[in-house]
């Protein structure tokens, strides 16, 4: 196998690391250390339904060293994890039907947290998934109230009470279309589901739900069905 001259210099300066557990790489190992590779915690849910999505896809339960990438991702400015996250996502979409979806948009932070981070980790995710799936990527929401964060939160009831209203739609970018909604991760699915209302209030067709993990905390008080 042939390296590139500046590849073999960045992986000197900047080692290549597991994605999960920060362990270093070796040379045939891409992304994952073989043992999280192996271990990688799928989300075996199948396809699910709501008032609000046609159908709700992850692709990793958000667990351990899942969760503490994401946290590294969204506050430790690795934002290049979105590449392989992804493709990750990519592949949970399998499960959707493809070929209903027009574009793909994403669940976004407030100008002050993407000030704070330096990007909006949805945005990256939702622009990695676009290129994975060859969808076009559509902005088509805006967060116009900075709320406390969703974490702090320990009820779904006062999760849903923080994030109602915080979206407003841009123009009429989401009018007549099938969208693809993209988030980091799915909690109680209050915050997905306040911006998928608001795309469907300002014209969508049908709004299709993929976050990159989801959480089982809350899994008993999501109102969820099997597709």
């Amino acid at each position: 196998m042939k390296f590139h001259p500046v590849t073999v210099l960045l992986d000197l300066i900047y080692p290549p690391k597991c994605v999960l557990c920060g362990k270093l790489l070796t040379r045939h190992q891409r992304e994952f250390c073989d043992s999280c590779r192996k271990t990688l915690p799928v989300c075996d849910e199948k396809l699910q339904r709501t008032a609000v999505f046609d159908g709700v896809t992850a692709a990793l339960w958000y667990q351990g060293t899942v969760r503490a990438s994401i946290l590294r991702y969204k506050f430790s400015g690795r934002s290049h994890y979105s590449r392989c996250y992804g493709r990750l996502l990519a592949a949970a979409c399998v499960r959707l039907p493809l070929e209903n979806v027009d574009a793909v948009t994403w669940v976004p932070v407030s100008r002050r947290r993407r000030w704070r981070r330096g990007y909006d980790q949805s945005k990256l995710l939702a622009v990695a998934l676009a290129k994975a799936l060859d969808k076009p990527l559509v902005s088509t929401l805006r967060k116009t109230k900075h709320n406390p964060p969703q974490s702090t939160l320990t009820t779904p009831e006062a999760r849903r009470a923080n994030v109602l209203g915080v979206y407003t739609a841009v123009d009429r970018a989401a009018a007549g279309k099938r969208l693809l909604l993209v988030d980091d991760v799915w909690t109680t699915g209050a915050t997905a589901t306040e911006a998928g209302r608001t795309l469907l209030l300002a014209g969508a067709d049908t709004v299709w739900m993929a976050a990159l993990a989801r959480s089982r905390e809350f899994k008993e008080n999501e109102q969820v069905k099997p597709c």
